[in-house]
């Protein structure tokens, strides 16, 4: 059996079990609400470590990906694994746009895997930057601010930059580790400004896929 296989067997596991890791606790009680679906969240971005062991062309990385944009979708529409969906509705595509942002990332960095990671500072970002933002938010968001037709918290905005922030300097200290703290504090700043100002639930796409590209500018200055 070849790694790639493998890897797509194991990619699926993980998914998989994380979701059913999530429904245990929900049901249990342990967690709920926002929790429940970042939870998911936070979790499955590091699916992306494994992805860059097990992959080595853009179309092996793709398929996963590709296989839950569908999956996504038709959770959305039929509520099959409700600790994914925001408390039963179905005004939130969330999940069906981090998968496009998964699928999107791994056609474009797998192309050269020694820039794999690159798309990984934007899918960990999004994981543990946008994921405890929002969990942090709806628990301890006390200050409260509009940016359009939404409200945001300033903890959990905080917990935007911090996380992103630990993300991208963990990344870069083991693939690119120069200029990291300055390079990590800009993309952790740009992110949740990104995040922040942007509409529709849409920060699943924007932040993972616009993060890599000032990335890349960034690393032509630094």
């Amino acid at each position: 059996m070849g790694r790639s296989l493998i890897g797509i067997i194991v990619s699926i596991i993980f998914v998989f079990l994380i979701i059913g890791i999530s429904t245990v606790l929900t049901n249990l009680k342990i967690i709920s609400g926002e929790w429940s679906r970042k939870f998911i969240h936070i979790a499955v971005c590091n699916w992306w470590i494994a992805a860059m062991y097990f992959f080595d062309s853009p179309l092996e990385a793709s398929i996963v990906p590709a296989l839950f944009v569908f999956v996504n979708y038709i959770s959305y529409k039929k509520q099959l694994f409700k600790a994914m969906e925001r408390d039963g509705s179905k005004n939130d595509l969330g999940s069906v746009y981090y998968a496009i942002s998964l699928l999107i990332l791994s056609i474009l960095t797998f192309r050269d895997s020694s820039y794999a990671y690159v798309g990984g500072i934007g899918i960990f970002t999004l994981g543990y930057g946008d994921g405890f933002a929002a969990a942090v938010g709806s628990r301890y968001g006390k200050r409260r601010y509009k940016v359009g037709n939404v409200t945001k918290s300033v903890e959990g905005t905080l917990a935007m930059f911090i996380f992103s922030f630990l993300a991208i300097f963990i990344t870069l200290s083991i693939y690119n580790p120069n200029n990291t703290i300055v390079i990590s504090l800009i993309l952790a700043l740009f992110a949740t400004l990104v995040e922040a100002i942007t509409p529709f639930g849409l920060d699943n796409l924007t932040v993972p896929l616009l993060t890599p590209i000032v990335y890349l500018g960034l690393l032509k200055i630094f």
